[in-house]
């Protein structure tokens, strides 16, 4: 039977545990413990009664101070949609020359270009425009058919590519061998050609490496970016 008794040294009450010799104290709870549990209940409570809290069906608790979380978003965006006004206006009204002179208007432009490109263009076109299967290297100008300045961009971006849009430009590859408007000896033919644009003393071995990859077996190949067909060098 267990048997509660004054600890000598502290002063205070057993419990009336002991193991091996070793009694257990019976020791109150440090008081800061219940302060910060009293102002951690406080704090709940007020914040309950302040902010928006419980869920009530298709409602909630609005709170005294009627924060909205949404509402402030949306505030957010209006101050950085005036904010970027600022510039934006000037890009819809001055000519492209002008807006491209323009240093510091530029670093604004390129550093939601930035954000702008990650978030609509990356997928297809590569985090850094470097292409990816069956879209074209935007870093490089034989990558562009419609011209590379930039009101032509911007027209390509507006209406797109095959899309939708009513002005939409349109660019398709017929398929030659399929549709046999060329038969497999005249597209080893194109292909040695373009092979020897990039080496032209090396025109014969073009060829007959063309004929190593018919057209049949081409069809297997993997995807490239495109389109252009010759060795570049990266820009400076």
């Amino acid at each position: 039977m267990s048997r509660m008794e004054r600890d000598p040294h502290t002063g205070h009450m057993t419990t009336g545990h002991e193991w091996n010799g070793i009694k257990e104290l019976n020791t109150h709870v440090p008081r800061p413990v219940f302060f910060f549990l009293g102002a951690a209940v406080l704090f709940a409570i007020g914040y309950w009664v302040m902010m928006p809290a419980i869920p009530l069906g298709d409602r909630y608790t609005k709170g005294l101070l009627g924060y909205d979380d949404r509402t402030a978003l949306t505030e957010q965006l209006k101050q950085a949609a005036a904010a970027r006004s600022v510039w934006t206006a000037r890009m819809e009204s001055e000519p492209a020359a002008t807006v491209l002179a323009d240093a510091q208007l530029m670093t604004s432009v390129r550093q939601a270009g930035r954000a702008l490109f990650g978030d609509n263009c990356a997928a297809c076109h590569g985090a850094e425009a470097n292409g990816g299967p069956g879209f074209p290297d935007l870093r490089y100008r034989s990558s562009t058919l419609w011209g590379r300045d930039a009101d032509a961009l911007a027209e390509t971006i507006r209406v797109g590519i095959n899309a939708a849009h009513p002005e939409t430009r349109v660019a398709m590859m017929p398929a030659f061998g399929r549709d046999e408007m060329l038969t497999d000896a005249q597209i080893t033919d194109v292909i040695a050609y373009v092979k020897s644009l990039a080496a032209p003393a090396a025109g014969a071995a073009s060829k007959a490496g063309a004929r190593t990859c018919s057209p049949k077996t081409a069809r297997h190949a993997t995807a490239r970016t495109g389109p252009a067909m010759l060795p570049r060098a990266h820009p400076t």
